[in-house]
């Protein structure tokens, strides 16, 4: 009888433990749950970002498979060899992603490889971002290109009223405002706030009348920031998200140091010492301009934001808006040597927020970033619907030739690309003169 009153006791004792304890779990499990790629929790965790699965396409075409597989043992050599830590690549033809992968480690030392949705820091490739999301506002007549920045930001200041009263939005984002070379970059990593890196451009010397002379610019650039806010009521980041990000499913882009110190899945910036990688900390330097050097993504949402440049950005913006983005401005001297390696620059200039590059028979619209250990890529041929980019962890060599390595292998095998397509998609012309031709001709 003792017996069984102990088992009775205890099966009483773990029904009542169990009860009390039981709630709590399925709490946890009820109070997440996902509807339409939106995280809502009731314990207040941060919502995981969606992610967009990015559909790499097989070409079919023999050719330019073949010029993929030798980029991707470019690459993987390349990595082999130490030049990066880790790297991601994103390629573009036509409509169709044909190539995204990632190489390498988040961080050296460690096992954690970079995958397509490990987001990096773009550098200067903020700037790209900057001009096309100042296209959208123009397609929806929010803005003009010839719009003076005092319209939107009337505490502008230069050192000349005049001289200020006639700089526009199309001299701050082809760098023809006539600021010097970099005016004002080395306060930026002061960590000064925007508005008092603007507010600081009034006391320097001026060396040309708008629209006339080329002087890359980061603080200047920045002026496209206050246009945005003023224009749409909105932040820079807020603005960008919602009129580039959302519309083309870039869930893990972002412009802003919180956003990047938030994501469980980034590449840690890399310096080279002692013969080794070396991983250091993110910083927050160039968030304080963000149209200039803010912006972080990951290569597969670099892929659809190609994808959308190169079929004419009609989700986002009209394609005549496109077409006056990648307009040349300015002349605007090229410091890349490396595009040597496939062919010789014959002329550069600067359009709006992009580079254009002309060689014998090619054009790219191209820009670069570098900042905090991490360097980018990104370059258009319109002409051949091909785009690529590449992001690094790391300074150096690799991101320096990626570009130019590419379209080396591109052009090797691009008369053959082109025949096999046409062959596939003949062009059939109907004679719109029915008449036979007379026995004299």
């Amino acid at each position: 009888m003792k017996i069984a009153y102990s088992i009775l006791v205890g099966v009483l004792l773990l029904l009542f433990v169990g009860f009390m304890y039981l709630p709590l779990h399925e709490e946890r499990i009820v109070a997440t749950t996902t509807t339409e790629n939106k995280t809502t929790d009731s314990l207040a965790l941060p919502p995981a970002a969606p992610v967009t699965a990015v559909e790499v396409v097989a070409t079919g075409n023999p050719y330019l498979q073949d010029a993929l597989n030798s980029y991707q043992e470019f690459f993987k050599n390349a990595m082999a060899r130490g030049m990066a830590p880790g790297a991601a690549v994103a390629i573009v033809y036509d409509t169709s992603v044909v190539f995204l992968k990632g190489f390498g480690l988040k961080q050296s030392g460690t096992t954690d490889s970079i995958n397509v949705h490990t987001v990096f820091r773009l550098g200067s490739v903020s700037k790209c971002f900057a001009s096309v999301l100042a296209g959208t506002l123009v397609s929806h007549h929010l803005i003009g290109w010839d719009d003076p920045i005092l319209k939107y930001y009337p505490q502008f200041q230069l050192s000349s009223p005049e001289h200020a009263s006639k700089v526009t939005i199309r001299h701050v984002l082809s760098h023809t405002t006539g600021l010097p070379y970099h005016a004002y970059t080395n306060m930026i990593e002061e960590h000064l706030p925007l508005d008092t890196l603007l507010a600081s451009l009034k006391t320097v010397k001026l060396f040309g009348e708008p629209g006339q002379i080329y002087s890359y610019q980061n603080v200047g650039y920045s002026l496209i920031e206050k246009v945005v806010e003023n224009a749409t009521h909105q932040t820079f980041e807020r603005a960008l998200t919602e009129n580039v990000f959302k519309p083309l499913g870039m869930y893990n882009s972002s412009a802003s140091y919180m956003a990047i110190m938030n994501n469980d899945n980034v590449a840690k910036p890399h310096y080279f010492a002692r013969k080794h990688w070396v991983p250091v900390p993110i910083s927050d330097t160039y968030y304080n301009v963000s149209p200039a050097g803010g912006v972080n993504a990951s290569i597969a949402d670099m892929a659809l934001w190609l994808k959308s440049l190169l079929t004419g950005g009609e989700a986002i913006m009209a394609d005549t808006t496109l077409t006056e983005i990648f307009s040349p401005q300015v002349k605007a001297i090229s410091k890349n040597r490396n595009f040597n390696r496939w062919k010789r620059p014959r002329s550069s200039y600067y359009a709006l927020g992009w580079r254009v590059i002309n060689f014998q028979n090619d054009q790219l619209l191209y820009h670069g970033g570098y900042v905090n250990g991490y360097r980018s890529e990104v370059a258009i041929d319109q002409k051949n619907k091909i785009a690529i980019c590449v992001l690094t962890n790391s300074p150096g060599n690799l991101a320096d030739i990626s570009v130019p390595e590419f379209f080396k292998r591109y052009s090797q095998k691009s008369d053959s690309i082109r025949y096999w397509y046409n062959q596939q998609n003949p062009v059939f012309v109907r004679h719109t003169n029915p008449t036979p031709p007379t026995a004299h001709q």
